[in-house]
Protein backbone atom coordinates (compact mmCIF):
# COMPACT_ATOMS: atom_id res chain seq x y z
CA UNK A 1 0.00 0.00 0.00
CA UNK A 2 1.42 3.20 -0.89
CA UNK A 3 1.89 5.91 1.43
CA UNK A 4 -0.58 8.80 1.71
CA UNK A 5 1.06 12.45 1.28
CA UNK A 6 -1.00 14.68 3.36
CA UNK A 7 -2.55 17.70 1.04
CA UNK A 8 -0.82 20.91 2.05
CA UNK A 9 -2.86 24.32 0.94
CA UNK A 10 -0.85 26.49 -1.41
CA UNK A 11 0.72 29.79 0.63
CA UNK A 12 -1.32 32.93 0.05
CA UNK A 13 -0.24 34.96 -2.32
CA UNK A 14 1.26 38.46 -1.07
CA UNK A 15 -1.30 40.46 -2.63
CA UNK A 16 -3.94 38.30 -0.68
CA UNK A 17 -1.68 38.98 2.75
CA UNK A 18 -1.93 42.65 2.25
CA UNK A 19 -5.56 42.41 1.52
CA UNK A 20 -6.36 40.98 4.95
CA UNK A 21 -3.74 43.24 6.86
CA UNK A 22 -5.04 46.21 5.20
CA UNK A 23 -9.24 45.03 6.01
CA UNK A 24 -7.51 44.63 9.78
CA UNK A 25 -5.69 47.73 9.61
CA UNK A 26 -9.21 49.64 8.93
CA UNK A 27 -11.40 47.55 11.02
CA UNK A 28 -9.25 48.90 14.24
CA UNK A 29 -9.40 52.60 12.56
CA UNK A 30 -12.89 52.42 12.34
CA UNK A 31 -13.41 51.19 15.99
CA UNK A 32 -10.86 53.47 16.90
CA UNK A 33 -12.94 56.38 15.60
CA UNK A 34 -16.04 55.61 17.49
CA UNK A 35 -14.66 55.17 20.93
CA UNK A 36 -12.70 58.90 19.96
CA UNK A 37 -15.78 60.48 18.50
CA UNK A 38 -18.20 59.04 21.27
CA UNK A 39 -16.15 61.29 23.76
CA UNK A 40 -19.53 63.92 24.21
CA UNK A 41 -22.42 61.74 23.47
CA UNK A 42 -22.94 58.67 25.10
CA UNK A 43 -24.28 54.89 23.78
CA UNK A 44 -27.85 56.33 23.21
CA UNK A 45 -26.94 59.84 22.04
CA UNK A 46 -27.08 61.75 25.01
CA UNK A 47 -24.80 65.00 25.18
CA UNK A 48 -22.44 65.05 27.79
CA UNK A 49 -21.87 67.89 30.15
CA UNK A 50 -19.29 68.47 32.84
CA UNK A 51 -20.63 70.74 35.72
CA UNK A 52 -18.60 72.18 38.36
CA UNK A 53 -20.07 72.92 41.32
CA UNK A 54 -19.79 73.49 45.58
CA UNK A 55 -21.86 71.29 47.48
CA UNK A 56 -22.73 67.75 45.06
CA UNK A 57 -24.23 66.53 47.79
CA UNK A 58 -26.89 68.61 48.21
CA UNK A 59 -29.94 66.09 46.56
CA UNK A 60 -31.61 68.42 44.30
CA UNK A 61 -28.56 67.93 41.87
CA UNK A 62 -29.84 64.63 41.50
CA UNK A 63 -32.77 65.52 41.05
CA UNK A 64 -31.37 67.89 38.14
CA UNK A 65 -29.30 65.42 36.55
CA UNK A 66 -32.60 63.16 36.23
CA UNK A 67 -33.84 66.23 34.70
CA UNK A 68 -31.53 66.81 32.61
CA UNK A 69 -31.80 63.35 31.52
CA UNK A 70 -35.36 63.66 29.81
CA UNK A 71 -33.55 65.94 27.74
CA UNK A 72 -31.10 63.92 26.53
CA UNK A 73 -28.25 65.62 28.51
CA UNK A 74 -26.19 63.51 30.65
CA UNK A 75 -24.94 65.75 33.17
CA UNK A 76 -21.55 64.72 35.33
CA UNK A 77 -21.80 66.59 38.66
CA UNK A 78 -17.90 67.58 39.48
CA UNK A 79 -17.89 68.56 43.30
CA UNK A 80 -15.22 71.02 44.30
CA UNK A 81 -14.10 71.91 47.72
CA UNK A 82 -13.93 75.61 47.91
CA UNK A 83 -15.03 78.63 45.95
CA UNK A 84 -11.41 78.89 43.95
CA UNK A 85 -11.47 75.56 41.85
CA UNK A 86 -14.76 75.98 39.65
CA UNK A 87 -14.00 78.73 37.71
CA UNK A 88 -10.09 77.67 35.90
CA UNK A 89 -11.11 74.75 35.64
CA UNK A 90 -14.06 75.89 33.06
CA UNK A 91 -11.29 77.99 31.65
CA UNK A 92 -8.59 75.40 31.30
CA UNK A 93 -11.57 73.08 29.45
CA UNK A 94 -11.70 70.13 32.30
CA UNK A 95 -15.45 71.38 33.30
CA UNK A 96 -17.67 72.52 31.05
CA UNK A 97 -20.08 74.53 32.76
CA UNK A 98 -20.21 75.27 36.47
CA UNK A 99 -23.10 77.29 38.80
CA UNK A 100 -21.51 78.23 42.42
CA UNK A 101 -20.97 81.81 42.78
CA UNK A 102 -22.64 85.18 42.05
CA UNK A 103 -21.78 88.10 39.21
CA UNK A 104 -19.66 90.13 41.52
CA UNK A 105 -17.76 86.83 43.00
CA UNK A 106 -17.20 86.02 38.93
CA UNK A 107 -16.07 89.76 37.70
CA UNK A 108 -13.73 89.91 40.73
CA UNK A 109 -11.84 86.47 39.36
CA UNK A 110 -12.46 87.85 35.25
CA UNK A 111 -10.15 90.98 36.89
CA UNK A 112 -7.71 89.24 38.59
CA UNK A 113 -7.08 86.09 35.86
CA UNK A 114 -7.57 88.21 32.94
CA UNK A 115 -10.19 85.77 31.83
CA UNK A 116 -14.01 86.69 30.05
CA UNK A 117 -16.00 83.90 31.75
CA UNK A 118 -19.91 84.46 31.36
CA UNK A 119 -22.71 84.21 32.81
CA UNK A 120 -25.29 82.40 30.44
CA UNK A 121 -28.30 82.34 33.30
CA UNK A 122 -29.16 83.28 36.56
CA UNK A 123 -30.56 81.05 38.89
CA UNK A 124 -30.93 82.16 42.13
CA UNK A 125 -30.16 85.15 45.53
CA UNK A 126 -29.67 84.18 48.31
CA UNK A 127 -30.24 85.57 52.11
CA UNK A 128 -26.44 86.30 53.80
CA UNK A 129 -27.21 85.27 57.83
CA UNK A 130 -25.18 86.02 60.73
CA UNK A 131 -24.91 83.12 63.26
CA UNK A 132 -23.96 82.61 66.78
CA UNK A 133 -23.68 79.56 69.59
CA UNK A 134 -23.23 81.48 72.06
CA UNK A 135 -25.90 84.82 71.87
CA UNK A 136 -29.59 84.55 70.60
CA UNK A 137 -29.73 88.31 69.34
CA UNK A 138 -27.27 90.70 67.79
CA UNK A 139 -27.94 92.74 71.00
CA UNK A 140 -26.42 90.40 73.28
CA UNK A 141 -22.96 90.64 71.18
CA UNK A 142 -20.71 92.56 73.66
CA UNK A 143 -18.30 95.37 72.71
CA UNK A 144 -15.26 94.08 71.46
CA UNK A 145 -16.44 90.60 70.97
CA UNK A 146 -15.13 89.16 67.54
CA UNK A 147 -17.14 88.17 64.69
CA UNK A 148 -16.18 86.31 61.51
CA UNK A 149 -16.58 86.57 58.16
CA UNK A 150 -15.42 84.69 54.89
CA UNK A 151 -11.86 85.93 53.27
CA UNK A 152 -12.62 86.42 49.61
CA UNK A 153 -12.84 89.38 48.72
CA UNK A 154 -16.49 89.88 47.60
CA UNK A 155 -18.39 87.71 49.99
CA UNK A 156 -16.04 89.69 52.83
CA UNK A 157 -17.35 93.04 51.12
CA UNK A 158 -20.95 91.51 51.83
CA UNK A 159 -20.82 89.91 55.27
CA UNK A 160 -18.69 93.91 56.13
CA UNK A 161 -21.97 95.48 54.68
CA UNK A 162 -24.43 93.40 56.82
CA UNK A 163 -22.79 93.39 60.05
CA UNK A 164 -23.02 97.47 59.76
CA UNK A 165 -26.60 97.33 58.92
CA UNK A 166 -26.99 94.98 62.03
CA UNK A 167 -25.17 98.19 64.00
CA UNK A 168 -22.24 95.76 64.52
CA UNK A 169 -19.25 97.88 62.52
CA UNK A 170 -18.84 101.19 60.65
CA UNK A 171 -17.32 101.28 57.11
CA UNK A 172 -15.30 103.74 56.23
CA UNK A 173 -17.70 106.00 53.27
CA UNK A 174 -20.44 103.75 54.21
CA UNK A 175 -19.08 100.54 52.69
CA UNK A 176 -19.55 99.31 49.11
CA UNK A 177 -19.72 95.64 47.51
CA UNK A 178 -15.47 96.11 47.62
CA UNK A 179 -14.89 96.94 51.31
CA UNK A 180 -12.46 94.88 53.29
CA UNK A 181 -11.46 94.48 56.83
CA UNK A 182 -9.44 97.69 56.34
CA UNK A 183 -11.89 99.55 55.67
CA UNK A 184 -13.58 98.75 59.40
CA UNK A 185 -13.61 101.53 61.41
CA UNK A 186 -10.97 101.34 64.78
CA UNK A 187 -14.44 102.30 66.74
CA UNK A 188 -16.54 99.69 65.81
CA UNK A 189 -18.53 97.43 68.35
CA UNK A 190 -16.80 94.43 67.78
CA UNK A 191 -13.26 92.82 65.98
CA UNK A 192 -13.98 91.16 62.68
CA UNK A 193 -11.67 88.44 61.56
CA UNK A 194 -11.71 86.92 58.12
CA UNK A 195 -11.39 83.05 57.42
CA UNK A 196 -12.17 80.54 54.90
CA UNK A 197 -15.66 79.98 53.91
CA UNK A 198 -15.94 76.65 54.43
CA UNK A 199 -14.74 77.13 57.92
CA UNK A 200 -16.90 80.09 59.20
CA UNK A 201 -19.25 77.28 60.68
CA UNK A 202 -16.38 75.53 62.82
CA UNK A 203 -15.47 78.63 64.35
CA UNK A 204 -18.76 79.25 66.16
CA UNK A 205 -17.36 77.94 69.58
CA UNK A 206 -14.32 80.12 69.73
CA UNK A 207 -16.12 83.64 68.45
CA UNK A 208 -19.39 85.40 69.24
CA UNK A 209 -20.50 85.15 65.68
CA UNK A 210 -20.27 83.81 62.35
CA UNK A 211 -21.41 85.33 58.78
CA UNK A 212 -21.86 82.15 57.21
CA UNK A 213 -22.78 81.51 53.24
CA UNK A 214 -25.79 79.53 52.89
CA UNK A 215 -23.86 76.63 51.33
CA UNK A 216 -22.53 75.55 54.29
CA UNK A 217 -25.37 76.33 57.11
CA UNK A 218 -27.26 73.08 56.93
CA UNK A 219 -23.78 70.92 56.44
CA UNK A 220 -22.85 72.70 59.61
CA UNK A 221 -25.81 71.24 61.30
CA UNK A 222 -27.66 74.68 61.81
CA UNK A 223 -30.64 75.72 60.73
CA UNK A 224 -31.60 78.87 58.42
CA UNK A 225 -34.01 80.18 61.01
CA UNK A 226 -31.13 80.29 63.54
CA UNK A 227 -29.52 83.34 61.44
CA UNK A 228 -29.69 86.52 63.94
CA UNK A 229 -30.13 88.41 61.15
CA UNK A 230 -29.81 88.48 57.63
CA UNK A 231 -29.53 90.62 54.52
CA UNK A 232 -32.06 91.68 51.94
CA UNK A 233 -32.51 89.03 49.07
CA UNK A 234 -34.74 91.53 47.23
CA UNK A 235 -32.84 94.65 47.44
CA UNK A 236 -33.01 95.51 43.58
CA UNK A 237 -28.91 96.38 44.49
CA UNK A 238 -28.76 92.83 45.30
CA UNK A 239 -28.64 92.19 41.83
CA UNK A 240 -24.47 91.10 41.92
CA UNK A 241 -25.28 88.98 44.20
CA UNK A 242 -27.66 86.94 42.27
CA UNK A 243 -26.11 83.39 41.24
CA UNK A 244 -25.51 81.98 37.84
CA UNK A 245 -23.91 79.51 35.33
CA UNK A 246 -20.88 80.69 33.76
CA UNK A 247 -19.21 79.16 30.70
CA UNK A 248 -16.09 80.38 28.38
CA UNK A 249 -17.07 83.07 26.43
CA UNK A 250 -17.03 81.10 23.27
CA UNK A 251 -19.75 78.91 24.67
CA UNK A 252 -21.92 81.40 25.59
CA UNK A 253 -24.67 80.45 22.69
CA UNK A 254 -24.20 76.66 23.44
CA UNK A 255 -28.33 75.49 22.87
CA UNK A 256 -27.58 72.36 25.42
CA UNK A 257 -25.61 74.70 28.46
CA UNK A 258 -29.04 77.39 27.61
CA UNK A 259 -30.74 74.26 28.11
CA UNK A 260 -29.39 73.41 31.37
CA UNK A 261 -29.91 77.11 32.56
CA UNK A 262 -33.64 76.12 31.30
CA UNK A 263 -33.99 73.38 33.68
CA UNK A 264 -33.03 75.19 36.57
CA UNK A 265 -35.02 77.67 36.25
CA UNK A 266 -38.27 76.48 35.43
CA UNK A 267 -38.23 72.15 36.84
CA UNK A 268 -40.25 72.30 39.76
CA UNK A 269 -38.73 69.24 41.11
CA UNK A 270 -35.39 71.21 41.16
CA UNK A 271 -36.85 74.33 42.37
CA UNK A 272 -38.45 72.42 45.00
CA UNK A 273 -35.10 70.76 45.92
CA UNK A 274 -33.65 74.22 46.11
CA UNK A 275 -35.54 75.69 48.00
CA UNK A 276 -35.61 72.67 50.86
CA UNK A 277 -32.19 72.83 50.73
CA UNK A 278 -32.22 76.60 51.31
CA UNK A 279 -34.43 75.89 54.03
CA UNK A 280 -37.01 78.10 51.42
CA UNK A 281 -34.65 81.21 51.90
CA UNK A 282 -33.38 80.99 48.28
CA UNK A 283 -35.37 83.41 45.37
CA UNK A 284 -35.12 81.69 42.01
CA UNK A 285 -34.73 84.58 39.47
CA UNK A 286 -34.70 85.12 35.69
CA UNK A 287 -32.36 87.78 34.61
CA UNK A 288 -32.16 87.77 30.97
CA UNK A 289 -28.21 87.07 30.48
CA UNK A 290 -27.80 90.53 28.43
CA UNK A 291 -28.84 91.87 31.93
CA UNK A 292 -26.62 89.93 33.54
CA UNK A 293 -23.66 90.52 31.24
CA UNK A 294 -24.18 94.29 31.83
CA UNK A 295 -24.31 94.04 35.61
CA UNK A 296 -21.06 91.85 34.81
CA UNK A 297 -19.43 94.51 32.90
CA UNK A 298 -20.43 97.37 35.29
CA UNK A 299 -19.02 95.18 38.36
CA UNK A 300 -15.48 94.33 36.43
CA UNK A 301 -15.06 98.04 35.66
CA UNK A 302 -15.74 99.10 39.37
CA UNK A 303 -12.94 96.58 40.77
CA UNK A 304 -10.51 97.72 37.95
CA UNK A 305 -11.21 101.28 39.31
CA UNK A 306 -10.24 100.27 43.01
Amino acid sequence: MSEQVPQVAPPKSRKGLWIVAAVAALVVAVLAYVLVAGGDDDAEGATKVRLGVVGASDPYWKTFKDEAAKEDIDVEVVDFSDYAQPNPSVSEGEIDINQFQHIIYLADYNVKNDDDLYPIGSTAIYPLGLYSQKVDSVDAIKDGDTVVVPDDDTNQARALLLLQSAGLISLKDGGSPFSTLNDVESDSKVKVQAIKADLTPTSLPDVAAAVINNDFVEKAGLSFSDALVTDDASDPKAQPYVNIFAVRAEDKDNETYRKLVEIYQTSQPVIDGVQEVSGNTAEIVKIPDTDLEKTLSDVESQIQEQ
